[in-house]
């Protein structure tokens, strides 16, 4: 190859150079150093060129820095930032590697760095008011205000209520800025995962319109796992990212049950009516007949009010019309709960806890979270209201409407409703400096009224006028008249009497009708009313007992705490309110009209009985294992150990009353407590049964007969138990099921855990507070576990029978193999019917931004199985695959 080289001269084959003296160019604003270190860059005051035509950004305030340099370059008219480079402009924050200013296109650029190993970092911080985003790279015009930016990654606030707040975190390829408030994406990603980079999941998206704390709406989108595309997509696709309350659909859960077919089930609307009050409306429609309809609202008032209203109702089928089995039943359960704040008004309170509905409702429900609420036997309901007023003598009056329903009996009782009024305690011979001393001085007095109008009924007539054909209205006033003082120093001596006038406005007169051979009970409307009075004395002291062992001993010392109590009781006979009939044998028999009333009959014959009653209580002073706290701890040796009796000195026979024991203790740190009971007889039954008045030890028998016994044993334990105390106490309510226990269950889950996931799995949900810390480290790796254990024990000897008439036991617990798996269990075995109790299997695994759950009923009658897989987060909680069976 030939080259060739050319050489170009002028005439006078050299050059000339001209006397031109350099200055500054003024075109370039100079640079001011503020107080932080910062370059301000001013505009050019002195100069006006009326050929530039728009304003520069130069022509405002300009922040910006960097750490390695600062480099204007007159030739390309930009500014050159790098390393940690910063620029501020109004409510424009940028942070990069790079940062380059084109002061003539007023145009900003940044991107990242690259380190010695090639990877880039410090990659740009774009904040514009509150919206936040980090890209790759970014280009920023300061006229037009809008922005190109390169693998952008930023996240968005949303959802509120109970779910809690979610964060949707965005990737896109391509994210155009139109203005402050419209994004235009390409090729994004959309998770709840904060992995951003690498995401468990996301929804791939097109095309989209981002309005930040609004709104996402999509063209094409589908749904990857671990990168691989699902056959999951819909053409089109909006995500609310609101932070406020957004009326919507709720998607329903799709399924087959043996029994009722295909189901739609939780297919609803949500409605906040305003700030304190939501609605959902849910309806579950199965292709048998059978369908549910459910009406929810929470709400909540800070340092007002809170509360929740829940009604659901079912239309139940069985088999298909036509055939032998067929049948159709109607079942429903209405729940309220309402809660004043302390602080509204001290002087009024307003509450309310409402359980009631079909005795078969959670035996029957469709939804299978009733489960671990079949074995509740009792419903109950109290709404009240009350007023204080405070001035001397203060007065207390309250109105109450209570429910109680027992699901075995399909028995109803209402009090409907009972009206309650107090008037506090009154010393009238107190000293006006409130000293009280003696027996004139602590002479007090007080009133009450109590007024019901009763209730009982039945599943059948319950909500119908039949339920009123039982009602009893009955009032009872009560005036408590009583001084004490003490005798000899130390006992403590209290004096009273009781006054009551009870009113009713039905009697019940009785008469033997010798046609029918009976006895005829006439109902008399009219107000009629009877009073009584009675006497009462108890005189009581406190005995200390301590045995010292030396305190260089583990147990230091033992306390006895004795505390005696003999009580008298007079009350005469009210014969003056008892009639008189002959029976058909011609026997002469009395009778009061106030039987079967509300507050019933005065009593017929005088009372005249001693009481007596022993309370103990033993405790040990032991030895502080810490030999940093000098001082010892009380350990409880029993809690309390009570013994009580009476004699009645009017009975004729059978004067005593059997012997009362109860009593408690807490061992094993606290972590197990024992309750027990038992009634001892001092007298003995004949062959049928019946007490005869001789004593059990002059029949041949022991001093006491054991008629019978109670032994309840609570136990709970799990792997904190045995480490390091520490000063933070466990959030004893975080694996509470809140449902289980507001539906009137257990608050532990010894019946087994709901089996609705739709709220389960939002225990796990993302708080903004930091991933979940799990300690593993190499030697002695955390397997966090629990256990609960209840077992009771009802012994009955009352007429030989010699038997448990329940005995029973039950345990639950869970244990994390992994930081990521958790197995459970929940059963018991009752001994007197020789058979399991209600048993449930429970694995959990936790997939990060997914939960999986089985619950699993293997035998029984409830015997079921559920399996649940489905995103965590409330914003995309419709992504979820459920299965179960009956």
């Amino acid at each position: 190859m030939l080259f060739r080289i050319l050489s170009v001269c002028g005439q006078e084959d050299r050059i000339v150079p001209l006397p031109i003296k350099s200055e500054r160019d003024t075109i370039i604003a100079p640079l001011l150093l503020d107080s932080l270190g910062a370059h301000r860059v001013m505009a050019d005051s002195t100069r006006n060129d009326s050929i530039v035509n728009k304003p520069s950004i130069l022509g405002e305030t300009l922040e910006y820095k960097a750490k390695d340099y600062v480099k204007l370059s007159q030739r390309d008219r930009k500014i050159y930032l790098y390393n940690e480079a910063e620029l501020y402009y109004q409510n424009i924050e940028l942070k990069a590697g790079i940062i380059v200013m084109d002061y003539v296109k007023n145009e900003v650029y940044a991107e990242g760095i690259k380190d010695s190993l090639g990877n880039y970092e410090q990659l740009p911080f774009f904040k514009q008011g509150e919206n936040e985003v980090i890209p790759d790279s970014i280009r920023f015009n300061f006229d037009t205000r809008k922005t190109l930016i390169y693998n952008a990654r930023t996240e968005q606030q949303a959802g509120l209520g109970q779910l809690g707040s979610d964060v949707m975190r965005v990737n896109a390829q391509i994210v155009k800025k139109e203005n402050d408030s419209v994004y235009f994406l390409s090729e994004a990603k959309l998770t709840t995962s904060k992995d951003t980079i690498d995401p468990d999941y996301f929804i791939r998206v097109r095309k989209a319109k981002l309005i930040p704390d609004k709104k996402v709406v999509a063209g094409l989108s589908n749904l990857y796992i671990a990168d691989v595309p699902t056959p999951i997509a819909v053409p089109f696709a909006y995500f609310p990212l609101s932070t406020e309350p957004t009326a919507g659909l709720l998607m329903p859960t799709f399924g087959n049950d043996p029994d009722s077919g295909y189901f739609l089930q939780n297919l609803g609307y949500y409605l906040p009516i305003d700030d304190y009050t939501d609605l959902t409306l849910i309806s579950d429609l199965y292709t048998n007949g059978s369908y549910g309809l459910q009406i929810q609202s929470v709400y909540a008032k800070r340092y007002r009010y809170s509360g929740n209203i829940n009604f659901r109702y079912e239309n139940l089928v069985t088999s298909q019309r036509g055939f032998s089995d067929y049948a159709r039943s109607t079942i429903y359960n209405l729940q309220v709960s309402h809660s004043q704040d302390a602080k509204a008004n001290p002087n009024s309170l307003f509450s309310a806890s409402v359980n009631l509905g079909s005795s078969t409702y959670y035996q029957s429900s469709l939804l299978q979270q009733n489960l671990p609420n079949v074995l509740n036997n009792t419903l109950s309901s109290s709404v009240s209201y009350s007023k204080t007023f405070p001035e001397y003598p203060s007065v207390n009056m309250s109105l109450t409407a209570t429910h109680s329903q027992n699901t075995n009996t399909e028995l109803i009782s209402i009090t409907l409703p009972t009206f309650q009024a107090s008037v506090e305690r009154i010393f009238p011979f107190a000293k006006e400096d409130g000293v009280k001393k003696g027996i004139i001085q602590n002479m007090n007095i007080q009133y009450n009224f109590n007024a019901q109008n009763k209730l009982s009924t039945n599943d059948d007539d319950f909500l119908t006028s039949r339920m009123f054909d039982s009602a009893q209205v009955g009032a009872k006033h009560s005036i408590p008249l009583s001084t004490n003082f003490k005798v000899a120093k130390f006992f403590s001596v209290t004096v009273g009497g009781n006054y009551e006038d009870v009113w009713s406005l039905e009697t019940y007169r009785q008469r033997f009708d010798s046609d029918e051979n009976t006895v005829v009970t006439d109902t008399l409307s009219g107000f009629s009313r009877y009073n009584t009075y009675n006497l009462s004395a108890s005189i009581g002291t406190t005995l200390y007992g301590t045995f010292n062992f030396g305190e260089n001993k583990k147990i230091q010392a033992i306390r006895h705490i004795i505390t005696p109590s003999l009580s008298y009781g007079y009350a005469p006979s009210f014969e003056q309110f008892y009639d008189e009939y002959i029976d058909g044998d011609g026997e002469l028999v009395q009778y009061s009209k106030f039987e079967g009333t509300l507050n019933g009959a005065p009593s017929l014959g005088q009372s005249n009985s001693l009481s007596l009653s022993l309370a103990n209580t033993l405790e040990a002073k032991v030895k502080s294992k810490d030999s940093i706290n000098a001082e010892p701890k009380k350990v409880p040796i029993l809690s309390n150990f009570n013994i009580s009796t009476d004699y009645s000195f009017e009975a004729d026979s059978l004067k005593f009353s059997p012997l009362s024991i109860n009593g408690g203790t807490s061992i094993v740190d606290n972590k197990m407590s024992i309750n027990f009971s038992a009634g001892l007889d001092p007298y003995a039954i004949d062959n049928n049964g019946t007490r005869i008045n001789t004593f059990n030890i002059d029949n041949g028998g022991s001093l006491f007969r054991l008629t019978n016994a109670n032994v309840n044993v609570g136990y709970s334990i799990s792997n904190e138990t045995f480490g390091k105390k520490s000063g933070e106490k466990q959030d004893e309510g975080a694996e509470k099921d809140g449902y289980v226990a507001q539906s009137g269950g257990r608050t532990d889950d010894l019946f087994g855990k709901a089996n609705d996931f739709n709220g389960l799995r939002n225990s796990n949900q993302e708080k903004g507070k930091g991933e979940k810390v799990t300690e593993n480290p190499v030697y002695g790796t955390k397997v966090p576990w629990d256990f609960q254990l209840a077992y009771s024990a009802t012994y009955s000897n009352t007429v030989r029978q010699n038997e448990f008439s329940s005995h029973s036991l039950m345990f639950s617990g869970d244990v994390s193999l992994t930081p990521m798996w958790k197995v459970g269990v929940s059963s018991g075995y009752d001994f007197k019917n020789k058979g399991f109790t209600l048993t449930q299997l429970r694995f959990e695994r936790d997939l990060k931004s997914f939960d999986l759950r089985f619950n699993w009923t293997p035998f029984g009658t409830y015997e079921r199985w559920y399996f649940f897989i489905g995103i965590k987060s409330s914003i995309l909680s419709d992504l979820k695959w459920e299965n179960r069976s009956e």
